[in-house]
């Protein structure tokens, strides 16, 4: 097939969804597809390259602090795709896909949609993040201004396909997972000299309120064995320097909040002793996964608003979100029983296996099928 992805930024790996969109493109390629971008940054053989977005200082720093630029829509470019393409795939709710998805209807072009972005990835950002009624509004303006004009979406959890059911999503709903790549599997690496004589903790994400690194700095702090964690925030995002005060404030060893390229990320997870993942919201936390699939017990926050809950393997990888006492006394746990620690280490690498990328692009590329089906009988 040949296959326009339409995602703002894709150039930067510096968020989660142009990560997976990436990675997406990568394995489509290696599927015998032809995939070209629509999206802001320099133009490439690959890409149909657009204009970024200009905002007041203010926004800019919002916006570029969450890993993210905006592009403006071009009805051209759009045009040129469309005559190019057998689907158009469109990756965020933003006015670059609201727009094409007008010149792609036009043309009569089969198009499919991405659900990645959670209302609270945007309402956190303004402090309304735990608002039901101001969530359930973006989730209100989502549907009727673009998801509820495709007939496909892909879902990355059941949990975010049962919320758009509930909040009136008419389109037949794809749950597939974004998918582990190859790359992530069980290895473990000599631990540099950094994190000797340390008990290891690791999360991965995004700076941000919904995030709730907050909550993992205080655990460590609580933790019978503060003494001897070392904790690791790799991410960026709007809230580090208030992380960083927190954590010289209660931290009894230095925290380490670095930006990782992906080689990188995968060296420090192999180094690592426990991942946790405190967020309130999440679609999938490819972060968690990727960090079990090379050896990590993961323990995870049981929020109604995060699907990440469905890969703990049992009760020792769960506490009640926003808990950091409870939190804590799951690391200790884990620093305590090194033994139970390893044996769960390989059946989390094994469960990750369930959720491969090469699985996740066959039932995608199914989709896009059933799309081009009901409009090219």
């Amino acid at each position: 097939m040949k296959i326009v992805l339409v995602i703002d930024q894709f150039d930067d790996a510096n968020n989660g969804t142009t990560i997976s969109a990436q990675r997406f493109a990568r394995a489509l390629i290696q599927h015998g597809n032809q995939v070209r971008v629509i999206a802001c940054g320099k133009p490439a053989d690959y890409k149909y390259a657009v204009r970024q977005m200009k905002f007041l200082p203010v926004v800019e720093h919002l916006i570029t602090s969450q890993g993210m630029r905006l592009a403006i829509p071009n009805r051209h470019v759009f045009e040129k795709a469309a005559a190019w393409a057998d689907v158009v795939h469109f990756m965020m709710p933003s006015p670059l896909g609201i727009m094409g998805l007008r010149h792609v209807e036009k043309l009569g072009i089969p198009h499919t949609a991405a659900f990645h972005c959670q209302p609270e990835n945007i309402t956190f950002s303004v402090h309304l993040g735990n608002s039901r009624r101001v969530n359930d509004f973006v989730y209100n303006r989502f549907r009727d201004t673009f998801f509820n004009r495709f007939t496909h979406i892909h879902c990355p959890s059941n949990m975010i396909a049962d919320q758009l059911r509930q909040h009136g999503y008419t389109a037949q709903l794809h749950v597939i997972s974004n998918g582990i790549s190859p790359a992530y599997f069980y290895h473990k690496r000599e631990k540099e000299a950094f994190l000797q004589e340390k008990f290891a903790i690791l999360m991965v994400g995004r700076y941000s309120g919904e995030k709730r690194q907050d909550v993992l700095i205080d655990a460590c702090a609580k933790s019978r064995h503060a003494a001897h964690i070392q904790l690791i925030l790799a991410g960026k995002g709007p809230m580090e320097k208030k992380l960083r005060r927190q954590c010289e404030a209660q931290l009894a060893n230095p925290a380490i909040l670095e930006f990782y390229s992906p080689q990188r990320l995968i060296e420090i997870i192999s180094q690592c002793d426990l991942y946790v993942h405190t967020s309130d919201a999440e679609i999938e936390a490819m972060s968690c996964m990727e960090a079990f699939a090379c050896g990590l017990v993961p323990v995870i926050a049981q929020s109604p608003r995060s699907a990440t809950p469905q890969f703990a393997l049992d009760e020792r990888s769960l506490f009640p979100a926003g808990d950091s006492r409870l939190l804590a006394k799951r690391i200790d746990y884990w620093y305590e029983h090194p033994q139970e620690r390893q044996e769960m280490e390989k059946r989390y690498a094994e469960s990750a296996k369930d959720y491969s990328l090469e699985a996740s692009i066959c039932q995608t590329e199914e989709m896009f099928r059933a799309a081009i089906r009901e409009m090219r009988p």
